[in-house]
């Protein structure tokens, strides 16, 4: 690798985890789909689960699947699969077509965050890489922060939500032609094959597994419950419960870009405890406050508290054992399919009580997360 960032490869690239970000669209879609079919609330909650399962089932045979393709090719594989996906709904509305979109979105997306981070390595020089990897999670995090934001202005300018889906399939489409016009060259990877088998067997290494299946699942199932819950006790439209989603993105994505400051200048394990306590209380008070204006500050400060705590999981795991950080770094990819787990169990808890009930779940997987950040070895 020669020592120079290749600038004409980087800002497709760069360009590809904005498209990572369209992911999160199934926070806020859900309410949307929930009233567009009158659903309840434990079918709406299904949505998340058909896009994050697939964490669970595509990641480790993605990890192979570069080795066949390549990394750019690959990435460009998940652009084509996330293309047809924001194209179901345009060719036919339904709540199954929907299901199949969301599938597929979850699909390309798991392709995606699996090859796209090494093929990062092949564009810039090694010392490099991890500041370059953090300007893309900061890019995602701009997408993730549009996202609510172009729903509700499409829902509001046109009466139609359901036009954010040519939008990304185009934006999608651009991001492959951009991709095609470049040329990557890529290092041989090892194909060796890892031992897997004894990750699972590593308690510790587990619990932080388990530490990234409810962060995401936490952040995921918030931002499916946020408009509903805002509905139900404040009479909120969806358009303004969109809106506080997006508090809660523009505070991640300040979080993310701070971190990227301060986590290489501080003790992370005392800043992971301190955050977790944080997020716990600020938590509490969005489910007890009665002022709206404080529940919106009470979200702005969760994602504040919230933004690294994936990243920080991630690094501890990876300098746990650096000798397996490909299969350690596949196997934590998989713990995305965290986001398909807590939705249902809430939308259960709504059904039999309310969205306010619902909360208890991301409360307790924080409680959970603040155990695991006392456990950290560094």
């Amino acid at each position: 690798m020669e020592n120079k960032i290749k600038i004409n490869a980087l800002f497709p690239v760069l360009f590809s985890f904005f498209v990572m970000g369209f992911v999160d669209m199934v926070g806020i879609s859900v309410s949307y789909v929930k009233e567009d079919f009158s659903l309840n609330d434990k079918i709406a909650n299904l949505l998340p689960m058909m896009v994050f399962v697939w964490f669970a089932v595509f990641s480790l045979p993605t990890g192979r699947l570069l080795g066949k393709l390549g990394r750019k090719n690959t990435v460009m594989l998940s652009a084509a699969i996330t293309v047809v996906a924001m194209l179901l709904p345009v060719i036919n509305y339904s709540f199954p077509m929907a299901m199949a979109a969301f599938a597929l979105l979850g699909i390309g997306n798991t392709i995606l965050q699996v090859s796209l981070n090494p093929l990062m390595t092949d564009i810039v020089p090694r010392e490099k890489v991890t500041g370059m990897l953090v300007l893309g999670q900061f890019i995602k995090a701009i997408s993730s922060t549009l996202g609510p934001v172009i729903i509700g202005f499409l829902a509001a300018a046109f009466g139609n939500w359901k036009l954010v889906f040519p939008v990304y399939a185009a934006v999608t489409a651009i991001s492959w032609i951009w991709l095609v016009l470049v040329k990557i060259q890529e290092e041989k990877a090892d194909n060796a094959p890892g031992a897997i088998g004894s990750l699972f067997k590593d308690k510790y290494l587990m619990m932080l597994f388990s530490g990234i299946i409810l962060i995401v699942g936490f952040e995921i199932g918030l931002m499916t419950a946020v408009p509903k819950y805002l509905a139900e006790r404040f009479s909120m439209t969806l358009e303004q419960g969109g809106l506080a989603c997006s508090l809660y993105y523009i505070a991640r994505t300040a979080g993310t870009f701070i971190g990227s400051i301060i986590l290489s200048k501080v003790n992370i394990k005392k800043l992971f405890i301190g955050l977790m306590i944080a997020a716990i209380a600020c938590f509490a008070g969005f489910m007890l406050s009665q002022n709206s204006t404080m529940i919106f500050a009470a979200l702005f400060l969760i994602g504040l508290t919230c933004a690294n705590v994936f990243g920080i999981i991630l690094g501890e795991a990876l300098r746990y054992r650096p000798q397996q950080a490909n299969e350690i770094s596949a196997l934590m990819i998989t713990g995305v399919a965290g986001g398909a787990l807590l939705p249902p169990v809430m939308g259960i808890i709504a059904d039999g009580f309310n969205q306010a009930a619902s909360l208890i779940v991301p409360f307790a997987a924080l409680v959970y997360i603040l155990f695991i950040s006392f456990k950290v070895k560094q």
